[in-house]
């Protein structure tokens, strides 16, 4: 048994990057905890429950029930502080997920959590990240150098302008797009096979694909939430990061 470190902002992190990973580690026999800035509990993106537009493009029905069971756990209900300090001894491995409305900014820009992600990525032990995750190694200097997903400019773009004529920068985080910010403070960011619509699930990962590089393990959107999941309970289920493993992009 292992616990994972899923560090949140206090408002709108995505449902599916963080309810479906909980689902799979915990159903694998794993600890998740959470950690907020000041130990507040964490909240979702609330128009991923609803929909974002006309009801469309929120999560889809499963994340939704995952959540729900979730945010009634006691783990999520008694989130750790990453400011007061976070014990990274009893901590095996960490989870970056994403999102992408202002409330995002407060982890995504957060000196104390890059700490921390640099103190934890220094014991070699797994780190998964996702979507927007990605920024907070990257902006921890953690990515230069190293092969790397994340949320690719075609999909924020798109996402972008598809809805803008209702809900304005929405999708939009930063101006700076995620994949070309990574680029730019290092990271050598693969982005997969071309995809909008089509996501993994529980039964089927044909549809999504992740990129491991020794213990880092990263992927682009939520429809690679399950298979990232899956493959860092199989890191976690060896006992050991694979520190030396040559890196491989996979699906």
């Amino acid at each position: 048994m292992s616990t994972i470190l899923f560090p949140l902002p206090d408002r709108d992190f995505d449902v599916t990057e963080v309810s479906v990973p909980w689902r799979v580690l915990t159903r694998a026999g794993h600890i998740v905890r959470f950690a907020t800035q000041d130990g507040s509990v964490a909240a979702c993106d609330p128009r991923l429950l609803s929909g974002v537009l006309l009801g469309q493009l929120g999560a889809d029905k499963e994340p939704k029930a995952f959540y729900a069971e979730m945010i009634a756990s006691p783990e999520f209900l008694a989130p750790w502080s990453w400011n007061v300090g976070v014990d990274l001894d009893s901590v095996d491995a960490m989870w970056f997920a994403g999102g992408h409305a202002r409330g995002m900014r407060q982890y995504l820009e957060s000196l104390a959590l890059q700490a921390l992600a640099r103190r934890f990525w220094e014991t070699g032990r797994p780190v998964a990240s996702i979507c927007h995750g990605p920024l907070v190694l990257a902006r921890a200097g953690l990515l230069a150098g190293r092969r790397t997903s994340c949320l690719p400019r075609y999909m924020e773009l798109t996402a972008w302008s598809l809805t803008a004529w209702k809900l304005g920068d929405y999708y939009r985080t930063y101006p700076e797009c995620v994949e070309d910010e990574v680029r730019r403070l290092g990271g050598v960011v693969e982005t997969g096979p071309f995809t909008l619509i089509a996501r993994g699930t529980n039964e089927n990962d044909a549809p999504a694909w992740i990129l491991e590089d020794q213990q880092y393990l990263s992927a682009r959107w939520p429809g690679d939430s399950y298979l990232l999941a899956k493959r860092l309970a199989g890191r976690l289920a060896e006992g050991s990061p694979v520190s030396g493993a040559s890196p491989s992009p996979t699906r």
